[in-house]
């Protein structure tokens, strides 16, 4: 069913049910205050704080969420004050857009809201004061709103840039259109920005693997890997964005299907990885929708490319191996770990990794497995040492401390496209497939 709306615009049934919902939403929100002020209060918002300080990792649920502190943001504190009218200015832009059956975009929002406002001091002068200078302000508000409401800004209708791509055998229905994933051509799906308005209509898969790097999921898409293995193919085309995580997510609980991450080895991919299975510090209030804990890597591993004789000889010596076990007890429980790389095309492949991102593994772990595992006392020389960083929690387990060792070690990265180097059927027919039936990944 279609219904058109002004003169100009067709919308599907389904955007104008979401839009409904977040008029409610916002509407509901904002009543409180009148009711405040009808009873004679000080209009004040009241929203968890989203500050480093109370970003907890829950380690039952395996994500990164909010802690309990809450924040009061009221009109009549004038240290309070402006933040309070920012907020109030991006709800009521947000809710004429839906009003309006508009899609804005966070830059529209920006300058939707930027002015200034012209007012006199206490002493007389003539004073003007910008809403917001910069677009990161008016972003920050946004996701003030997002606390506050409950709500991704997705629910409100704000769209992004579209990032992610998906292809397999997966029939969806988005906005009126029914959409078959397998008939792409030599193209793919690209991820909408507002993903929990896609219903899943039918699929034929066994699990759904992601790839960090387009070219590389580019290569597998025409290598029919998805036919072949019956799997869905997703890129995040890097860091991934809000609406490939949602996304995964979807496909993860309402599917069923188990997830895999294939990623460069360094760093910079771990992280990637653990974005997807733990959620992010600065949208932790929305992991429980963003992050998908059952999401297993694949690799590359720095065992795929050195094996485990680094390591072993490492933990040899006592001192190192007490220190290590401090980080993660069961190091030496590990599964041994023969390489899929010989010595000569390890020597071709691999990339020196720089200070940046030696300080990168340090945030991952911490400065214990970097002091027992570096043996290059130059490169450790450069690491910036940042008081009480002790890495993240998620990654304080037997194989990310074997994995980040090794780096930390050969001072050595690689990323998926040497796998593909190898031939692209070693990457699609044996590496890949074979990491999955063997169960040969972290978790």
């Amino acid at each position: 069913m279609r219904q058109r709306l002004g003169c100009s615009g067709v919308t599907s049934k389904i955007d104008l049910e979401a839009r409904g919902k977040a008029l409610d939403i916002v509407k509901y929100s904002m009543r409180e205050l009148l009711e405040q002020i009808e009873r004679g209060e000080k209009p004040t918002l009241i929203m968890p704080k989203r500050t480093l300080s109370n970003t907890i990792y829950d380690l039952k649920h395996k994500m990164l969420l909010l802690g309990p502190e809450l924040q009061k943001r009221s009109f009549t504190d004038v240290n309070e004050a402006k933040k309070f009218m920012q907020t109030l200015l991006m709800a009521s832009i947000i809710y004429e857009a839906l009003r309006n059956n508009e899609y804005p975009t966070i830059r529209d929002l920006y300058y939707r809201g930027k002015h200034s406002i012209v007012y006199r001091s206490i002493d007389g002068k003539r004073v003007s004061e910008n809403t917001w200078d910069e677009q990161r302000e008016s972003d920050s508000v946004i996701r003030d709103l997002e606390v506050l409401l409950s709500v991704l800004r997705e629910d409100l209708l704000i769209l992004s840039k579209e990032k992610g791509k998906v292809v397999g055998n997966l029939v969806i229905r988005s906005g009126d259109d029914t959409i078959d994933l397998s008939k792409m051509g030599h193209g793919a799906y690209s991820i909408e920005p507002t993903p929990d308005l896609i219903e899943f209509i039918d699929v034929d898969a066994e699990y759904i693997l992601v790839v960090e790097k387009d070219a590389v999921f580019q290569q597998l898409h025409r290598y029919g890997f998805w036919r072949k293995y019956k799997a869905i193919l997703v890129t995040s085309a890097g860091q991934p964005d809000r609406a490939t995580r949602r996304f995964v997510r979807r496909l993860s609980d309402e599917l069923k299907l188990p997830v895999y991450i294939l990623a460069d080895s360094d760093p910079y991919g771990f992280y990637i990885y653990s974005v997807f299975k733990a959620g992010s510090i600065t949208l932790s209030y929305e992991s429980e929708r963003l992050a998908t804990p059952s999401a297993k890597f694949i690799g590359v591993m720095m065992t795929d490319i050195f094996g485990d004789s680094v390591f072993k000889k490492i933990i040899k010596e006592r001192e190192a191996r007490k220190t290590l076990e401090e980080v993660a007890t069961g190091i030496e429980d590990l599964k041994p770990k023969t390489p899929y790389l010989s010595e000569s095309e390890r020597s071709n492949f691999i990339i020196k990794a720089k200070t940046k991102d030696l300080e990168r593994a340090v945030e991952l772990i911490g400065y214990k497995v970097a002091d027992v595992c570096m043996e290059d006392k130059d490169a450790k020389s450069k690491i910036k040492r940042k008081e009480g960083l002790t890495g993240y929690p998620w990654f304080a387990t037997p194989h990310w401390v074997r994995e980040l060792c090794i780096f930390f070690n050969t001072l050595s990265k690689l990323e998926i496209e040497a796998m593909a180097s190898k031939g692209l059927k070693f990457l699609a027919d044996k590496y890949i497939p074979e990491k999955i039936s063997s169960g040969d990944w972290i978790d």
